[in-house]
Formats: structure tokens, C-alpha cells, sequence
């Protein structure tokens, strides 16, 4: 079967799946995303199996301090990606959610409401964790999921889709809910981004060049950013204790992660009480 007959029947799989995903209930989904959580430790062993094959490939290929440390899983991580689903689990669910509603002069009510999108293709770098993150923002909100991940975490991310996809089969959820595209072959990305009518809405997370590549290809809907710049500022009314925890914190809980504060700004007035103890 070549890729391109692959992706097609993984994509139609989901739409079909994403019709009835979008008219199942608050409780059910919630309940399937806590059973992922205990998944993922329940299969604990074998995920950090496969990340050690992961690892070992990527020292093979004398990759990054930083580049080693996204890729990385342990039992840490694998508690934190399990608590994010419960987290997950715990909010308010969007879909059927009343935006605004008016009355028109005639007696005919319109409302605005919350529905699912569909299909969400994402497509991300070697971060294995974000396997088990877009699983559960996407079942909240009633979306069927493509995943795309990075060749890197190919072993650790196959192993976290069968966690996951475990508890989708014990809560009788339906089939084709989430999607593993299992191939390294670079041109499953071009395939995916053309499944026009198939799949609604296309996420890139990941470097720019990730971004610029699937943006010129992608003949679908495209929700994506560019290159990131993290701020903190510090004002001169702000809890200088609270700030020196949060800003230490955004800058060396994980400085390999995109999210890791680039830039501190601190208003001139404190800097001289603020700066040195953050230094």
C-alpha cells in the first residue's frame, strides 16, 4: 500500500469517526480520558522501553543536550503526562457551549454554540509527551486526531498511542478517534495536508522551518505560529517574591522547551531590589 493510499484510509477512518465522537457525552469522554491516564502508567515499562530505543538512536546521531532532554521520558514525565489528562478531564466541556443568543423582531431565536471542528491533523517535532496532550484537548473537544510526530520519538510515540488507544477500546469509544501515522517517510506529511474534505484543520508544532514547510504545502486550513519570543515582565506593583519563583522557574524548570522564558523585562523602579536576588 503505498502512503498516499495509506493516509487517505487513516484520514476517512477518522472522519467517520469525528460524527460520532461529536454526539457522545461529557461523562464518557471524561471517563475515557482518565482510563488513558491509567494507562500510561499502567504501561509504563513498556513506553520507557521504547524511549530507550529512541534515546539510543538519537545518541547514535550526536543530537543536541536539549535536543536529548525533549525526547527524554521517565517516570516523572509519564505522572505528569497522566495528571495533564486528568486535568484535561476536569474542565468545562466546550462543545454545545452557548456563545451569544438574541431574539429577532419575528420571535426567531438564534444562538451561536460551540461545536466540534472535525478531523485535526497535528504534526510536531520529537516531543513524545505532546503524543499524549493533543490526544486529550482533542477528545475533549470532540475532534478525531491525526498525529504526526517527529522520526526521533517514533518507538516512544507508537507505545503512548497504544496506552491511549487501549482505553479508547475499554470505553467502547469509537473506533478511528485517534490516528497514529506510524510512518518515518517525510512524504506522509505532504499526503496529509491534502486530504482536503477529509481532514478540517492542520497544526504544525514545532520549529519555524516545521511551520514554513507545511504551510506552503498544506492545501487545508492551517493553525500555526512562527517563532517563539518569551517575555516576563516584572512591574513596580507586582509581588517581587511570587515574580522571583515564577520567573526562576519559566527560565530553568526545562530550558530546552519552547516555552522557556527568553526575555526578562523588570521595571526600572524595582530592578534594583528584584535583580539581584534573581540573579
Amino acid at each position: 500500500m503505498s502512503i498516499k493510499t495509506d493516509i487517505k484510509k487513516i484520514a476517512l477512518k477518522a472522519k467517520q469517526a469525528s460524527s460520532k465522537l461529536a454526539l457522545v457525552s461529557t461523562s464518557s469522554k471524561n471517563g475515557c480520558l482518565k482510563e488513558m491516564a491509567e494507562q500510561l502508567i499502567k504501561q509504563k515499562q513498556k513506553i520507557l522501553k521504547a524511549n530507550q530505543k529512541d534515546l539510543t538512536l538519537a545518541k547514535k546521531q550526536n543530537l543536541s543536550k536539549a535536543f536529548m532532554d525533549r525526547l527524554t521520558l521517565n517516570n516523572g514525565r509519564l505522572k505528569q503526562m497522566a495528571d495533564s489528562l486528568l486535568k484535561i478531564a476536569s474542565l468545562k466541556d466546550p462543545v454545545g457551549e452557548i456563545i451569544k443568543q438574541w431574539k429577532r423582531p419575528n420571535g426567531l431565536i438564534i444562538r451561536k454554540v460551540r461545536v466540534p471542528i472535525g478531523v485535526i491533523g497535528i504534526i510536531y517535532e520529537s516531543r513524545p509527551n505532546v503524543t499524549s496532550d493533543v490526544v486529550g484537548l482533542c477528545l475533549k473537544s470532540g475532534n478525531s486526531v491525526i498525529l504526526r510526530g517527529g522520526k526521533e520519538a517514533i518507538n516512544s510515540n507508537q507505545a503512548i498511542f497504544e496506552a491511549l488507544n487501549a482505553a479508547v477500546k475499554i470505553k467502547s469509544l469509537p473506533e478511528g478517534i485517534i490516528n497514529l501515522i506510524r510512518t518515518t517517510n517525510h512524504a506522509a506529511v505532504g499526503a496529509l495536508v491534502n486530504q482536503v474534505n477529509l481532514v478540517d484543520l492542520i497544526i504544525p508544532r514545532g520549529g519555524e522551518s516545521l511551520i514554513k514547510e507545511v504551510s506552503e504545502k498544506s492545501c487545508i486550513p492551517l493553525l500555526k505560529h512562527y517563532r517563539g519570543l518569551c517575555h516576563i515582565y516584572v512591574d513596580d506593583e507586582a509581588d517581587l517574591n511570587m515574580a522571583l519563583k515564577v520567573c526562576f522557574n519559566a527560565k530553568v524548570q526545562r530550558p530546552g522547551v519552547c516555552n522557556a522564558v527568553e526575555t526578562l523585562l523588570v521595571h526600572e523602579d524595582v530592578s534594583w531590589r528584584f535583580l539581584p536576588g534573581m540573579i
